[in-house]
Formats: C-alpha cells, sequence, structure tokens
C-alpha cells in the first residue's frame, strides 16, 4: 500500500440494499460526522452495525434512527478510546464473538484533533490523547478482532486517513503525525494479510461538512463541503464484495 496504490471509486456505484446483508460491521466513532454516516449507510445496506463511541446518548439516538430503517437490529458499545486499554479491546472483541459469533468488517472513523498549533507548545497529555486515539486504538482494536476478522469468508478492514501532503505541515501536531502513523499501520497490515481472507483498506475523503473541519479552519464555510453522508457510500464499497479490487489501495475521494 504505497502513494501511487490509489483507487477510485466507480463512477455512478451504489449500494444494492442487500450489499452487507447478513454482514456484522464495527464502526468507532460512530456518533461522529463520518463513523455516523457511516454506520447509517452500513445498515441500510442490510448489516448489522456495532455502534463504538465515547457518548451514550448519541449513539442511542442512531441506535433508534437505525431501528427505523427497518433492517437489522444494530448493538451500542460505549468505550472512551483515549482511556481504553488492551483488556478493554480484548473484552470488546469477546463480547462480539459471544453475541454475534462473527465480524465482517471494521471501520476506524474514530479521530482525536484539538486544535493548530506549534508542536513545542503542544501539552503532553495532548500530545499522548492524540496518538493514543488515533493510532494506538486502531491498532489495539485490530489486532483484537484480527481472530474473529479471519473467520469471516471476506472481512474488511478500512482505515480513515486524512490528506497526506497537508499533515506534513506547521502545526498539525499529534494529529498530523498519527494519520501518517495510520497509513503506514495500513500498509504493514495489508502485507502482512495479503493472502488471507481479510482486506485492508485506507479512505482519504475530501474535505466535509464536520466538526473536525470546523475547528482546524477557522472562518471556512464549511456548509460550502458536502456532508459525511455524501462520503458514506464510499465506505459501504470498500465493506462490500464490490471492493475487492480496492484491496490494499487508498480510495482516494478527492477531487482531481
Amino acid at each position: 500500500m504505497s502513494a501511487d496504490a490509489t483507487a477510485r471509486l466507480p463512477e455512478g456505484w451504489r449500494a444494492r440494499s442487500d450489499a452487507l446483508q447478513d454482514r456484522v460491521v464495527l464502526i468507532t466513532g460512530a456518533a461522529g460526522g463520518l463513523g455516523r454516516a457511516s454506520a447509517l449507510a452500513a445498515a441500510s445496506a442490510g448489516a448489522g452495525v456495532i455502534l463504538l463511541g465515547r457518548k451514550v446518548r448519541p449513539l442511542e439516538k442512531l441506535y433508534d434512527e437505525i431501528v427505523a430503517l427497518g433492517r437489522a437490529q444494530p448493538a451500542i458499545y460505549p468505550m472512551d478510546l483515549s482511556g481504553a486499554s488492551p483488556n478493554d479491546y480484548a473484552d470488546l472483541a469477546a463480547t462480539i464473538e459471544k453475541e454475534f459469533g462473527r465480524l465482517d468488517g471494521l471501520v476506524h472513523a474514530a479521530a482525536h484533533f484539538d486544535s493548530l498549533r506549534p508542536a513545542t507548545n503542544i501539552a503532553a497529555d495532548e500530545w499522548m490523547k492524540s496518538l493514543h486515539v488515533n493510532i494506538s486504538a486502531p491498532f489495539l482494536l485490530t489486532q483484537a478482532c484480527a481472530s474473529l476478522l479471519a473467520k469471516s469468508d471476506a472481512a474488511s478492514v478500512v482505515f480513515v486517513i486524512d490528506d497526506p501532503e497537508r499533515m506534513r505541515r506547521a502545526h498539525w501536531g499529534g494529529y498530523g503525525v498519527s494519520k501518517h502513523a495510520v497509513a503506514t499501520l495500513a500498509a504493514i497490515l495489508h502485507d502482512e494479510w495479503e493472502n488471507s481472507t481479510v482486506r485492508v483498506h485506507t479512505l482519504l475523503p475530501p474535505p466535509m461538512r464536520t466538526a473536525l473541519r470546523r475547528a482546524a479552519y477557522y472562518g471556512e464555510n464549511t456548509m460550502a463541503l458536502p456532508p459525511p453522508d455524501d462520503i458514506a457510500p464510499a465506505v459501504v464499497y470498500l465493506l462490500s464484495a464490490d471492493g475487492a479490487t480496492a484491496r490494499g489501495k487508498l480510495l482516494d475521494l478527492r477531487r482531481t
């Protein structure tokens, strides 16, 4: 998985209502922008969605929205990634195995971003939190769920990254470092799992109408940007059989 190993969403692609039928998908950051939209899109495609996030009430609201779709019943799993331990991830994997008996997809949509600032001005605890949520949590969660994913006949792990060129510029701090690390982790896992039933993908969304974008770009009219709902079908694509052609590649959704 390298910078030149890119893929595009096929023109006119639309998810079938059964694209993820009988599949179980875990989505982190499920109460956030892209995580929430991805959960709704995956559920609409037939998946049983496990909603992981920090705050219970937004997860409960999303749960009700998914139930209203009349598709597979979702599940809520509250977890604060900033304080989670390896044992917490092991417990999550054990719960998924007990309740569902399988895991076919894992979407790492959770992200932590505080603010733009010079690297020497970043507080130690803020630096650690950025790395813990953005890179350590995806690693530990994927590791904990690896045996479950391996039982699937066709599993997908989707890592959401950010613009690699922008992330190396001034003031992006721990967020920029950790997002580069996520891309490297995905590349390593792809090489290790290339001949297995578990696919690894990276997803690079365009600028979106999200809280993270508003925090990073003061004064920008984020309402002019596409909402996460417009981007979520690409997540379903990577989770579905159609996404097999993008195995080990970066799905770049930016306009060129």
